[in-house]
Formats: C-alpha cells, structure tokens, sequence
C-alpha cells in the first residue's frame, strides 16, 4: 500500500521541472531565466543555445526536461507550448577558507541554486475577420481623402 496521490498544482494545460543542485549563485541563474520568460518553447531553446553564458547549457537542459513532459506526460502539443514561469531559488551553500596574509583565513561561499520552469500550452488565435472598413478600403469603395493642395499650404 502507498500514500494517496498528492493532488495536482498545476492546470490541466501546464508542466514543469525543476533543476536543483546547479553550481552557480541564483543572481547569475536569474539573468538567464529572464531572458526565457514568456518565450515560446522553440525561441527558448534557441536564445539558450546561442547564449554566451556557461549555465545557459543547464538551463537549456531542464526546459528540454520540461517539454518532454507536457508532450509525454501530459499530451500537450510541443509546437503550442509557452514558458510561462521561470523562478529561480537559493539552494545550498558550501563554505570554504581561503588561506590570507598573517596566518589569517578569509570565509569562501559557493552558493548553489535551484530553477523551475513551467510550460503552458497556449494556442493561436485565428486571425480575425476583417472589419466592414478594412474591407471596405481594400475594395476600394471607402470615400477617399482629398489631399490639400500646395496653395492652400502657402496661404495657411
């Protein structure tokens, strides 16, 4: 026998994954994640692939973790799929000593971060039919607009 299943935080159209343990402090983790935010899927991948920065190939690594599992777990069309939430958290802190002048030792931090990204399905809307104006003037019935004339420009 195991425990009851835990009941389901996100909608029916979302998916996440979470990446902890990533060796790089939350405030550098959090430049990359917000380049990212609101992004399609596809053009998140690709500002994560072309970007200079080292954890940006981590973080690429758990959005792919997080279209997978909205596409298997979840049946959500990849092609529709929005980052949505990209909050980036503190994890654990490794502390260290770094030897300095006069028998004296300075206190290193290497902090640790963890990033969870959520994917929502978000689908097109249609392009919407065009207004009684806009066709009109694409006809060409729409009473056109006299231009001012040159005189009346020197008058004036």
């Amino acid at each position: 026998m195991s425990k009851p299943a835990r009941k389901r935080s996100l909608t029916d159209v979302q998916a996440k994954a979470i990446g902890r343990n990533i060796r790089t402090s939350p405030r550098k983790l959090n430049l990359v994640a917000q380049s990212i935010r609101g992004q399609k899927a596809g053009a998140a991948l690709a500002t994560l692939t072309f970007s200079p920065k080292r954890i940006a190939k981590e973080l690429k690594k758990i959005l792919q973790s997080a279209i997978a599992n909205a596409e298997n777990n979840h049946d959500l069309d990849v092609d529709d799929l929005v980052v949505t939430e990209a909050s980036v958290g503190r994890n654990l802190v490794m502390k260290r000593f770094q030897a300095r002048a006069r028998g004296r030792g300075v206190r290193v931090e290497k902090p640790f971060s963890q990033v969870t990204i959520v994917v929502e399905e978000k689908r097109e809307k249609e392009p919407e039919k065009k207004t009684a104006r806009k066709a009109d003037a694409a006809a060409g019935t729409a009473p056109k607009r006299k231009r001012a004339s040159s005189k009346s420009k020197e008058q004036a």
